[in-house]
């Protein structure tokens, strides 16, 4: 008779590894986001993304193809990196960075 023992710690520990590298190659595949995509990502209503960081000059990320917009993403995780630093310093208040940016 065959035993066999499986260790269900790294059993669970190899599944997390192989989902996260899935993961991760997917979310480096994709290039552009498109406003749905966005709105989803930064979870934001498209008025306060508009506002908050559409509008900002130091955006640059976004295109316009027509009526639809195209956000490329690795851009955007640059800005939204500066944007979370800059509300942080102004104790994490989203309208009193803008303040200071205008």
């Amino acid at each position: 008779m065959i035993d066999i023992q499986i260790d269900q710690a790294l059993v669970e520990q190899m599944a997390r590894e192989a989902i996260e590298e899935k993961l991760k190659s997917m979310d480096e595949s994709i290039y552009f986001l498109n406003t749905k995509q966005v709105l989803k990502y930064v979870n934001m209503s498209w008025n306060s993304f508009q506002e908050n960081i559409l509008h900002d000059p130091a955006f640059k990320a976004g295109i316009r193809l027509g009526s639809k917009w195209l956000f490329n993403k690795a851009e955007l995780d640059l800005y939204l990196d500066k944007f979370f630093t800059e509300a942080q310093a102004n104790g994490g208040d989203i309208y009193k960075r803008k303040k200071e940016v205008v």
